[in-house]
């Protein structure tokens, strides 16, 4: 119930909505059921089925009273003088235009009520997806290496889908049916105490039944809910590494396995349509079983005239009890379906749920510039039981170039996403002009940086909104300036529509250097006093690398760098090269220092000047 409860918490600033909804919902329970409470009238009155004597007390005026005997007793009153005015036939049609009128404005407020619950209903699952996703872009990076993108994709998509499918959309079995039954139950009571307590000894049997299959439907639902998630993965891989399959023939394979996860999400929505599809016609069969039982019990004693329900009376708390079995349907198929929204809701609410480990300081400092120099003390950092790097302790003065070198899976890039607080340190702190980079508010932090990848990170817009990605306020000038630094200027100018161009999903409408000289763009329009390269020409060819290493060199100077370098020629220049084996630095020093130390970096250079 925990899990429901905070579903409706959503629905709290909405709440100004409810009593409109009660109000019309509640007008709907009345309307519908004055149709059927006519019907005893009809027979009594027109059909002159009722006892002569009670025909006669009806035709006195009554004294006010605030009961359903003092309405009946009021609209009999009016019909017998309008039988006597117009006859039989005239007030049969008088009888079925109120009835129509009473139909008529009972849909009208289910309506309204409908349309107000909808509204809420949209609200409150826009909340509910914005809330995952604002958590989910809060989230430190370490977590996206952990957790599936399929699978976050789901829950952002499917799982808050299946909340508003059931959860959201079975809110007016909170109000609406339950105050259906309720009043229909006060008319029933109204009519016969003994008969409805006859009623209610019955009905908590399917009541059980029904509880027991929504148990069974919990389990299945979470599992379907998983499931679903891993399909959407597979989806995701498959589509973004196409190239591969093909290349590789993996095609049999990949669909294999995408096989075996979609019969396996199959048969478990099998079983739970088995255990859905039952509880309704479950509900109805006990439903039908309980009016047959009134009509053996309840007529038995009309027979014997042991009931104060004359048989016009007795046929309208029939007809009035089969419509309860409309809500109470109604109801156990929502506590049905209701089991599968809320498998969803627990995986979206263990999303939300989750601390981030990068966390701003309550008293954080906002800064807005640098001026000196970042510090490394003592630095070691671990993933989980992984120790990544040791006793790292390096400082990087403002207008200098550091390039960190060595081989593969030694630490170099956890070094740097350390500088912008990817990550924290284990172990040890980072300075930046004297101050922890924990003291420092996190966004102001990073508007002293700029990041170009190896991979180039671009999104499905326009080139001029890729270069000028989250800055307000940016001209055309602006963005054509840093164009011109990065090497991009010429070739953008040449595409169809310019910088308008749309560069596709990761842009893939355009090269590997078209798309770094993007990226550096990017970066140049941001003119941040700190830069971060990692390895942003390692995957170029010749020319193209020429090219994004000379947007590079413009876009270096003046600045502070931190570089990380696989090819050694491009870093040849840095003030100082930091060597990194196994998360440790073994040599520090200039390109020529280096080479005359002997050690891994001048093996290294060896290495590749025959490659």
């Amino acid at each position: 119930m925990n899990t429901y409860f905070r579903i409706l918490s959503y629905a709290r600033p909405f709440r100004q909505h409810v009593p409109l909804y009660i109000l019309c919902a509640t007008l709907a329970i009345l309307f519908g059921l004055l149709n059927f409470t006519l019907l005893k009238p009809l027979f009594d009155v027109i059909f002159k089925q009722a006892d002569p004597d009670e025909l006669l007390a009806y035709s006195v005026y009554p004294e006010f009273e605030p009961s359903i005997n003092y309405l009946n007793h009021l609209f009999n009153y009016y019909l017998i003088e309008a039988t006597e005015i117009y006859g039989a036939f005239g007030s049969l049609v008088y009888v079925c235009l109120i009835i129509v009128t009473s139909v008529f404005l009972s849909n009208l407020f289910t309506y309204i009520s409908g349309v107000i619950l909808a509204r809420v209903r949209a609200k409150v699952i826009k909340r509910m997806r914005m809330d995952i996703f604002e958590k989910v872009s809060t989230l430190h990076i370490g977590y996206f290496s952990d957790e599936r993108k399929g699978d976050l994709i789901s829950k952002i998509t499917n799982d808050v889908q299946e909340v508003e499918n059931s959860v959201v959309q079975s809110l007016k079995v909170i109000f609406k049916e339950p105050a259906t039954v309720i009043l229909y139950f006060a008319v029933l009571f109204a009519m016969s105490f003994k008969l409805t307590i006859f009623t209610l000894v019955l009905i908590p049997i399917s009541g059980g039944i029904i509880g027991y299959i929504t148990k069974k439907l919990k389990r299945r639902a979470l599992q379907s809910q998983e499931s679903l998630g891993r399909i959407v993965n597979i989806l995701d891989e498959t589509i973004s590494g196409m190239r591969v399959i093909k290349a590789f023939n993996a095609r049999k394979y990949i669909v294999g396995k995408f096989d075996k996860e979609t019969d396996f999400y199959s048969k478990v929505n099998i079983s739970m349509a088995k255990k859905n599809e039952a509880a309704g016609p479950i509900s109805q069969f006990f439903g039908v079983s309980v009016v047959a039982g009134i009509l053996v019990f309840g007529g038995s004693l009309v027979l014997a005239n042991e009931s104060p329900l004359s048989p016009s009376a007795f046929l309208s708390y029939i007809i009035i009890f089969t419509q309860i079995l409309i809500p109470t349907k109604e109801i156990s198929r929502a506590l049905s379906s209701i089991q599968r929204g809320l498998a969803s809701a627990r995986r979206i609410f263990a999303v939300v749920d989750t601390e981030t480990k990068i966390q701003n300081d309550p008293k954080a400092i906002q800064i807005s510039g640098f001026d000196k120099s970042i510090t490394f003390n003592s630095v070691s950092f671990s993933y989980e039981q992984d120790v990544v790097l040791s006793d790292i302790n390096l400082t990087l003065e403002k207008g200098k170039t550091i390039a960190l070198v060595g081989p593969s899976g030694g630490g170099k890039s956890t070094l740097a996403d350390l500088v912008p607080r990817f990550y924290d340190p284990t172990v040890g702190s980072i300075l930046i002009d004297g101050i922890d980079l924990k003291q420092i508010d996190i966004d102001s932090l990073r508007k002293q940086m700029g990041i170009v990848t190896q991979e180039s990170i671009l999104f499905n817009d326009t080139i001029f909104n890729n270069i000028a990605f989250g800055m307000t306020d940016v001209s055309q000038e602006q963005v054509e300036h840093a164009a011109k630094i990065a090497n991009a200027h010429e070739f953008i100018l040449k595409l169809e529509n310019g910088y308008e161009t749309n560069i596709g999903e990761r842009g893939t409408k355009l090269s590997g250097g078209q798309r770094q000289r993007i990226s550096i763009a990017r970066a140049v329009l941001k003119n941040p006093p700190i830069l971060i390269l990692d390895e942003a020409t390692s995957a170029l060819d010749t020319e193209s690398e020429r090219l994004v290493q000379e947007a590079l060199t413009n876009l270096m100077q003046n600045r502070t760098s931190l570089v990380i370098a696989h090819r050694l020629s491009t870093i040849q220049h840095a003030d100082e090269i930091v060597v990194i084996e196994k998360g440790r630095i073994i040599e520090k020093g200039t390109h020529e220092a280096l080479l005359a130390n002997k050690g891994l970096y001048h093996k290294l250079s060896n290495m590749q000047s025959f490659q």
